[in-house]
């Protein structure tokens, strides 16, 4: 075993809310932790963060994990962040705008060139759009703009100076994971070229070690590897241990992932998805993430419960009060518009059925449902390619709320497996770059030691027959209004146009 596999590998995980600076031992136990939220900035159109506010408190996170346990104890460091996520930096590494964040939507309209250009592949490549955004409406950044990045590749150039990316985050660039090169040509039909991307590495990749710069601002000695992981989706994926056929994962944080896992090579292709093929593990990863999952429980505890001293505990008290179905009240869950799987960023959020006798515990109780819906409907599309989901792991902060988590195993119809660690996405990471450092041998061997289920739900099979007959309701609502959220779009625009809205925690 060599020094840096004995030693502890320390993950950055960034979200949409929060940094976070974790320490794990090579058998899995996390040793440290610090985090510091981040601010974002929101409006119809606009979602944007400052990546030299990243920068700044990954080092104080850094620096505060390290407290107990000693930089000298440190072997390895690796970056997982948001993908789809545009930076866009200058010869000297800086950043000339503020970042694209994936809620974004600026580049929807510049996403029709791509798809001109890329066919049925263009979903799969949003970073393009956001990046003939910046050429179409920024050309002085455009013209000075030497690398387009996702932020763990900022991270990761911040801490050694190089500019390399995985493949799942390259996709999002156009990388075309099958010959393993950009496409070129299709890159320079759009005014880029590979050149602007960063150079694509394996996932477990040693970056190299950390400038003297880098070691200094965070901490740590230079000596440290830098370890190329992946975005927060896949490395929840992973760090759920999802391991068998038609084992999902449901990440719940901010937003909510949801991905399963399969070996078949004979799977359809659904637009409203991901079909991730991930060669060196002999599997391919199903599935997509939306836009708001936990969040919907933070808008709710800010809508109603800020006074309580006990916000979430009043929460679940009330929705478990109020009936199934909260009393014919059924919610549409897409405060920021929504990415998979109906892909509408001009859908908004909607009660149906609002009453007089409604209550805010029937109100709290309709969006918990949604957190089920969401799931059911993500498996709907996963199981059009032709594969079953059998059951669903549970994570993310939402886990910790046992209601949602006996509500969608009532409303998916499966069994739920709640783990013990609800951090996945930092687990993943760790899993993923201690593979690659040779510490474990395969992912398999990773999961024993990092993924514990903490309990299981099995799903009742008479409020599953109910739930079904609401869950086709839920979608006839959303049907019926897709039409006018675009309507009401345009509205907004033309009674308020310079609409801005500072949020400093999702």
């Amino acid at each position: 075993m060599t020094d840096t596999q004995a030693k502890n590998i320390l993950v950055l995980n960034m979200g949409m809310k929060s940094i976070r600076s974790i320490i794990f031992r090579p058998d899995g136990e996390k040793l440290a932790y610090a985090a510091r939220p981040l601010e974002t900035q929101l409006d119809a159109d606009i979602v944007v963060q400052s990546p030299e506010e990243w920068w700044t408190k990954a080092c104080a996170v850094v620096r505060e994990s390290l407290i107990d346990v000693g930089r000298e104890s440190i072997g390895a460091i690796t970056v997982t962040t948001s993908s789809s996520c545009l930076v866009y930096v200058d010869a000297d590494g800086r950043a000339l705008d503020k970042c694209l964040m994936v809620s974004d939507k600026r580049g929807l309209m510049e996403q029709a060139k791509v798809a001109a250009v890329f066919g049925a592949q263009a979903s799969a490549c949003p970073m393009l759009g956001k990046m003939l955004w910046v050429q179409q409406h920024q050309p002085e950044n455009f013209a000075q703009t030497a690398k387009f990045l996702a932020p763990n590749d900022y991270l990761l150039a911040r801490m050694t100076g190089r500019y390399v990316t995985d493949v799942f985050d390259a996709v999002k660039c156009g990388y075309d994971a099958s010959r393993a090169c950009y496409p070129e040509e299709k890159l320079q039909q759009l005014g880029f070229c590979s050149a602007q991307l960063p150079d694509v590495q394996p996932v477990g990749s040693v970056v190299g070690p950390l400038t003297q710069e880098a070691a200094d601002a965070l901490s740590l000695l230079p000596e440290t590897q830098a370890v190329l992981t992946t975005y927060d989706a896949i490395c929840s994926f992973f760090g759920s241990g999802v391991v068998e056929e038609g084992e999902a994962s449901d990440v719940s944080g901010t937003v909510t992932v949801f991905r399963a896992f399969s070996r078949r090579t004979d799977l359809r292709p659904n637009p409203d998805i991901f079909l991730m093929p991930y060669p060196e593990q002999r599997m391919t990863i199903v599935g997509g993430s939306n836009n708001l999952g936990g969040g919907l429980i933070e808008w709710v505890k800010q809508c109603y419960y800020q006074k309580e001293s006990y916000p979430y505990e009043v929460m679940e008290k009330d929705a478990g009060e109020a009936r199934l179905g909260a009393d014919g009240l059924v919610f549409l869950p897409y405060l920021l518009g929504e990415r998979a799987p109906i892909w509408n960023p001009e859908a908004r959020g909607v009660f149906f059925g609002l009453e007089r006798m409604h209550t805010r515990k029937e109100m709290t109780r309709a969006v918990f449902e949604s957190a089920g819906f969401i799931d059911f409907d993500m498996i709907r599309a996963i199981e059009a390619t032709g594969m079953e989901v059998r059951r669903i792991r549970l994570s993310g902060g939402l886990a910790r709320i046992r209601l949602i988590s006996e509500l969608k195993a009532d409303i998916t119809g499966r069994d739920v497996e709640v783990l013990e660690e609800f951090e996945t996405t930092s687990t993943g990471a760790a899993m993923l770059a201690l593979v690659g450092l040779g510490v474990f041998p395969d992912l398999r061997a990773a999961a024993g030691a990092f993924a514990t289920v903490r309990m299981v739900i099995r799903p009742n099979a008479a409020r599953h027959q109910k739930y079904l007959r609401l869950f086709e309701l839920y979608k006839r609502t959303y049907h019926a209004l897709e039409g006018l959220f675009h309507e009401r779009m345009d509205l907004v625009r033309q009674l308020n146009p310079k609409h801005e809205v500072r949020i400093e925690n999702l």
